[in-house]
């Protein structure tokens, strides 16, 4: 499938890479590059990154746009360096220190070993004012630049591991698996209250969205180069990759008709699956299933085949 020279290589209209965000782009920087390497402004994110972190960037283009929803569901995973001692009002090395103080000789890998385990399963954590949730229509980070102050409400989100891997103080370095909304600079933060001196995040990178982790992240410029020599199938992942928890059907060619006209199906499956990935007798990725109430499997989304096109000359 891959082209013999630049002049005739052949471009992906749909499909899912892992970028290795460099730190000082935004995750819509990253999109915005995207949009003219790939020759699409069908681009998009799975789950933002702030502009000082680094790591796993997941970009879905084409009809693996409609899979966004989907990538942030089997985890994520980061690496974390918090510095003891220091607050800020971002939570973070960007903000104005609010409160700085030396770390107590008690403070050791015991007894961060032992508050650990507070911040495990599902926890309520409130959100950094300095984040891009909104407040009746308008981004916190606007309201917190203006001067403005909210209480936030707590949200429950879900932390499924955390691992000291670098005690060397005031600074801990922390692996870190967790689901989709936890905000790493909050938990540095409210660490840093549980164990007294304030803490804020020094140094993030995210190692892991979904199935897709640091080893398979490249560059923009790698991508780049890729889509040119025609090696772009080494890098860029059919859009099911997202899926591949997922269990899987395959469909005669009668019921990926039904499909196609929206209508439901009656499949045998376990009990416990409500969402199945379809595919046809070639083995092509055709739609998503959902089971209703009515027992039937009903689809979610349907996808046309994936196709690669010649570039612009």
């Amino acid at each position: 499938m891959c082209a013999s020279s630049p002049s005739d290589a052949i471009f992906p209209t749909d499909g899912i890479v892992a970028i290795d965000k460099p730190a000082d782009w935004t995750s819509h920087d990253v999109v915005a590059r995207l949009r003219r390497v790939l020759r699409t402004r069908r681009v998009g994110h799975a789950g933002t990154l702030d502009p000082a972190a680094t790591g796993v960037l997941p970009i879905c283009f084409g009809q693996a746009t409609r899979l966004v929803e989907y990538l942030g569901e089997s985890g994520k995973a980061y690496r974390a360096v918090i510095t003891f001692g220091i607050e800020t009002d971002t939570y973070d090395a960007d903000g104005t220190v609010v409160a700085q103080q030396s770390c107590p000789p008690s403070l050791d890998v015991a007894a961060i070993s032992h508050v650990l385990p507070r911040f495990l399963g599902e926890i309520a954590q409130i959100p950094p004012m300095f984040s891009a949730l909104k407040h009746n229509g308008q981004r916190l980070y606007d309201l917190a630049r203006a001067g403005v102050t909210l209480d936030l409400a707590p949200r429950t989100v879900r932390i499924d591991d955390l691992q000291i891997l670098d005690w060397s103080p005031p600074d801990l370095t922390l692996a870190i698996e967790c689901g989709k909304g936890t905000y790493i600079r909050s938990l540095a933060h409210d660490l840093g209250q549980a164990l007294g001196p304030g803490a804020m995040l020094r140094h993030l990178v995210r190692t892991r969205v979904g199935p897709f982790d640091l080893a398979r992240a490249v560059s923009i410029d790698a991508l780049q180069i890729a889509l040119q020599d025609g090696s772009w199938d080494r890098v860029i992942a059919a859009p099911d990759e997202a899926l591949l928890d997922w269990q899987a059907a395959l469909l005669a060619p009668a019921s990926v008709t039904r499909l196609r006209h929206g209508l439901a199906l009656t499949l045998a499956a376990d009990a416990a699956t409500h969402r199945l990935r379809a595919y046809d007798a070639d083995g092509v990725f055709v739609a998503l299933l959902e089971r209703q109430d009515d027992a039937a499997w009903h689809p979610s989304k349907v996808f046309a085949p994936s196709t690669v096109v010649l570039p612009d000359v």
